[in-house]
């Protein structure tokens, strides 16, 4: 088991205190899962105090003795309710804040007015932004963990290369590409921070099926297996001269690579294969302009602005009607991280040591997708890839 180093900890703590600091935020309160792990190294269920100077207490309600095992935090303390939370101030010489932050983005409104009956002087302000600005920088430690993954979703790959045949479905690949990833260690949680987001593994389709859009903010849904799930890999029969899109994420250890590619059973029709190969022109109008100082806006504007000139308009990023307003997302602990190479991101630049998910496709009704994903770090003088796997259009 990986347990974050308190090094580790303490960085990201600090780097979060001077931006608290810059706000005039006397303390920040978090209790989302990715938040939690992020900054105490695991999940157990409880509050995690950060004053704008010295060290944080993690108030624990379940499970005390595993969040003493896995975090390496000085003050890890039991209660056996949030409301205990003025008191253990007190003893542990805080002064009562007035000015306190949450993550407003995903915290229950009943939640929040709890807090706010706890605090009844203080203001509350919304410090999502800053978590997830310093989220956003990955360390030596975190790009390690990505590397990792990014090995299993290679093998992961390779390994569809042996189940993909005529007459299979696609929820039976899915099914066997899954139990794979699994034995190498994949944790089978992935997390969005976007309410009501989710997603199992990834998406694989084959043919009309990879066209069908759904409700999740991506450029590719499926029909699912029922209603209630509504995305995702169904009971279609995977046949030649159709594409495949193998769309899978890889969780290990707590964080996240996004990894697409194009397969077939025998080639596909002149126009896919002429598809396919825009889209990877749109990777490399990416690994053009990509750097840090770059909006993403920019990135976003002039990627799409060549799928525009390359005639697919109305099939890229989903189909007519159904197109979603990104390109790219960042990823690490969750899916939907910054930086967004997305539409309106005029006045965010990228960083060195972000990392995010690139994802041209170009979508045809009753055809369905081809398309390209890696997961990429900026560095000081462009971006590298994370993820490994080949990525010619497979014919099998």
């Amino acid at each position: 088991m990986r347990i974050t180093p308190l090094s580790e900890l303490d960085m990201r703590l600090q780097v979060l205190q001077k931006l608290m600091q810059g706000e005039d935020i006397a303390g920040v309160i978090l209790v989302q899962s990715s938040d939690l792990f992020y900054f105490t190294g695991t999940i157990q269920r409880g509050l995690l105090y950060i004053p704008a100077e010295g060290e944080p207490v993690y108030l624990v309600i379940k499970d005390y003795n595993r969040a003493r095992n896995e975090s390496r935090l000085r003050q890890i303390k039991k209660i056996t309710s949030m409301r205990e939370l003025p008191n253990q101030l007190k003893e542990i010489g805080l002064t009562m804040p007035q000015r306190i932050g949450m993550e407003l983005d995903v915290l229950p409104v009943q939640q929040f007015q709890r807090y706010q009956k706890l605090f009844p002087t203080a203001e509350i302000r919304d410090v999502s932004p800053l978590i997830r600005k310093v989220r956003a920088i990955k360390s030596d430690y975190e790009l390690g963990i990505m590397h990792e993954a990014a090995l299993i979703a290679d093998k992961t790959y390779d390994h569809a290369k042996n189940v993909i045949v005529a007459g299979t479905t696609d929820l039976e690949v899915a099914a066997e590409l899954e139990c794979f990833a699994r034995k190498l260690g994949h944790q089978g949680i992935i997390r969005f921070r976007s309410f009501n987001s989710e997603l199992y593994f990834g998406h694989i389709f084959s043919g009309s099926d990879g066209a069908v859009s759904a409700y999740l903010d991506a450029p590719l849904g499926g029909l699912g297996l029922n209603p209630a799930v509504g995305q995702g890999s169904g009971y279609k029969t995977i046949a030649a001269g159709e594409p495949i899109i193998i769309d899978f994420i890889v969780a290990y250890d707590g964080y996240l690579v996004d990894q697409t590619r194009t397969v077939s059973i025998g080639p596909l029709s002149a126009s896919l294969q002429l598809a396919y190969a825009d889209m990877m022109k749109v990777q490399e109008k990416l690994e053009v302009l990509a750097r840090p100082g770059v909006t993403w806006g920019k990135i976003y504007q002039q990627c799409y602005g060549l799928a525009e000139e390359l005639g697919y308009k109305d099939n890229f990023m989903g189909v007519a009607g159904a197109q979603v307003s990104f390109i790219g997302h960042g990823i690490g602990i969750e899916v939907d991280e910054y930086p967004f190479i997305a539409k309106g991101f005029d006045d965010h630049i990228l960083e060195e040591n972000m990392t995010f998910a690139f994802e041209p496709k170009a979508v045809f009704p009753g055809l369905g997708a081809v398309g390209i994903e890696n997961t990429w770090r900026v560095t000081s003088d462009g971006i590298k890839k994370i993820t490994l796997a080949n990525e010619n259009l497979l014919q099998l």
